[in-house]
């Protein structure tokens, strides 16, 4: 990565002072720009190559061993566009939510709304009903895309606001607006493929929910360009930055309604010809199995999934050797983590890279996961990735910093969204007037030019003024032998004004104690960083996505359940 300083927006290299007569730092990354033309729509895109590996493995159920070739996937996604307009009426900008769990029909239908224009919103299938009907009506979908498990959280809306329910796994015993997803493909007589539509760069693909840096959950506006342009930032050029090639085999466990997945997973794989291995959802037991029966050479996880196979007994019993690359995102992963699952994966390359749903989602990521690799730190998260810029500010004065000094991390390029559904004032404090989007997060930037995350803005513990980041401190604890997870966020105090505190969970059959718990933390940190209390709990509250619901645990801390 290069950093320069702009002067009237033009780049210089040496120093420079903006016309506010104030330093600019922006960052840039190691690797050179690429050449990404005006994009077309994102189905064009992921099949541009289909002719280089048409009957090579596309889709791997891992749950049947069903597979899908290329060229079937693309058959089969016109189809399914076609389908959903003939008979379900979609047309361009009709959004559909897809309410599942990760399984090949979430691809097709995806890639079907793609081919004429619609529009997919994600969402959990174990979001409660209430929460799922908030995203419907705000998202105004007008199908639901659903598996049978999940049908009763939506059947009474559907049947009540005129919307669609389909079925993905079995026909419907009832319902005069519920379907089944293959009767509707196969009875689609398609000759002429989906319906001609003309799909523009800024035109909405795909709508996932996320609160951003602060607030409810908001519909992310991500484009045809934004997803086209992200994917590329990762695969495309002679030395990709995230080096998939057609004779991998890419593990698909982390949800697909996560943008992480949707993106980084699926579409990458898509645009390289890679076979995309589909489990339904993390079991360790499966995980282990498919891993040494398809050879898998690509894990995409999340550090509850690398922390659960650093402190399993069992791997020395299955083969690893397989996995050259395992990719770890969406929360941070400490340094002692990373050596630890390091050790159980000699041959893999682990690193990690970073990203908000708003930002297309990468920000950065990895360099040891390029074609030519680069060195790189445990615990660092990569260096920011191409066609883009990054910069550091302060929280407090907006400055942009130079190395080493932690601030709100910005990035600005042509993969994030385009804002907000029908909320222009949460668009504006997130996306300022010259297309810088503020992500939230506080980290640096070193002198090697790699990217640390400190924590995010909002979850900074105030220890008397000094700032305390609750992401240290569970790396720390998640290194304790007898802890399986753990959190930490701050909790009031009269003379302190907050001090940290920590949600443990033993592992199994671990009697540690509170007591050591302190004393082993106090032993590597500063006065003002150490734990003031203990609460021992069953499970750590997250998202699928692997990030901790410290709200959740400061509403029960608030209400006196762990007192």
């Amino acid at each position: 990565m290069e950093y320069s300083k702009q002067e009237n927006n033009q780049i210089i290299h040496d120093e420079v002072i903006t016309s506010e007569q104030q330093n600019e730092y922006i960052f840039k990354s190691k690797l050179p720009n690429i050449y990404i033309p005006n994009p077309p729509p994102l189905h064009t895109y992921c099949f541009e190559n289909l002719g280089n590996f048409s009957d090579r493995p596309c889709l791997i159920d891992g749950v049947t061993g069903r597979e899908w070739t290329y060229e079937e996937v693309e058959k089969t996604s016109k189809k399914v566009g076609s389908a959903f307009h003939n008979q379900l009426g979609i047309q361009k900008g009709t959004v559909i939510m897809l309410l599942l769990q990760n399984c090949p029909e979430f691809v097709f239908s995806f890639l079907g709304a793609s081919f004429i224009g619609g529009v997919s919103t994600t969402a959990n299938p174990l979001c409660t009903p209430g929460e799922i009907e908030k995203q419907v009506r705000a998202s105004e979908a007008r199908v639901i895309i659903t598996q049978s498990a999940f049908a009763d959280k939506v059947k009474t809306y559907c049947e009540e606001n005129d919307v669609q329910l389909v079925l993905v796994d079995r026909p419907p015993t009832n319902g005069a607006h519920s379907k089944y997803f293959w009767d509707i493909v196969e009875n689609e007589n398609v000759h002429d493929g989906p319906p001609k539509v003309d799909i523009y760069p800024d035109d909405v693909v795909a709508l996932p929910y996320s609160s951003g840096t602060t607030g409810l959950p908001k519909g992310v506006m991500l484009t045809h360009k934004s997803l086209v342009t992200s994917v590329a930032q990762q695969v495309d050029g002679n030395n990709p930055n995230l080096y998939f090639h057609q004779n991998d085999v890419i593990l698909c466990v982390l949800p697909l309604f996560h943008i992480y997945s949707l993106n980084s997973v699926l579409l990458c794989a898509l645009r390289v010809g890679a076979a995309v291995l589909i489990m339904p959802k993390f079991e360790i037991k499966m995980l282990i199995e498919l891993v040494q029966k398809y050879k898998i050479t690509i894990a995409p996880f999340v550090p509850p999934i690398v922390l659960a196979i650093a402190k399993n007994k069992d791997e020395g019993k299955y083969d690893f050797s397989s996995i050259r690359t395992v990719m770890s995102g969406a929360a941070p992963m400490g340094k002692d983590l990373e050596d630890a699952v390091r050790a159980k994966l000699p041959n893999a390359t682990l690193g990690q890279g970073y990203g908000m749903t708003e930002a297309g989602p990468v920000v950065a990521m990895c360099l040891g996961f390029a074609k030519e690799p680069m060195p790189f730190k445990s615990g660092s998260c990569g260096t920011v990735v191409r066609n883009a810029e990054l910069k550091i500010i302060d929280p407090e004065t907006g400055l942009s910093l130079p190395r080493n000094q932690p601030g709100e991390i910005c990035i600005r390029g042509s993969q994030i969204m385009k804002g907000y559904l029908n909320d222009e004032e949460a668009t504006k404090s997130t996306i300022d007037e010259e297309g810088w989007l503020h992500t939230g997060d506080i980290g640096y930037v070193d002198d090697d030019d790699e990217i640390f995350i400190v924590d995010r803005l909002k979850e900074l513990i105030k220890y008397k003024g000094f700032q305390v980041a609750p992401a240290e401190l569970e790396a720390m604890l998640l290194n304790h032998p007898s802890i399986f997870d753990a959190a930490v966020i701050g909790m009031k105090d009269e003379i302190a004004g907050e001090v940290p505190v920590a949600f443990v969970v033993r592992l199994n059959g671990c009697q540690i104690t509170e007591d050591d718990v302190k004393q082993y933390i106090s032993k590597q940190v500063v006065y003002y960083k150490r734990i003031n209390r203990v609460f021992f709990v069953d499970s750590i509250p997250k998202l699928p996505s692997g990030k901790i619901l410290r709200k959740e645990l400061r509403t029960r801390l608030a209400n006196d359940i762990f007192n």
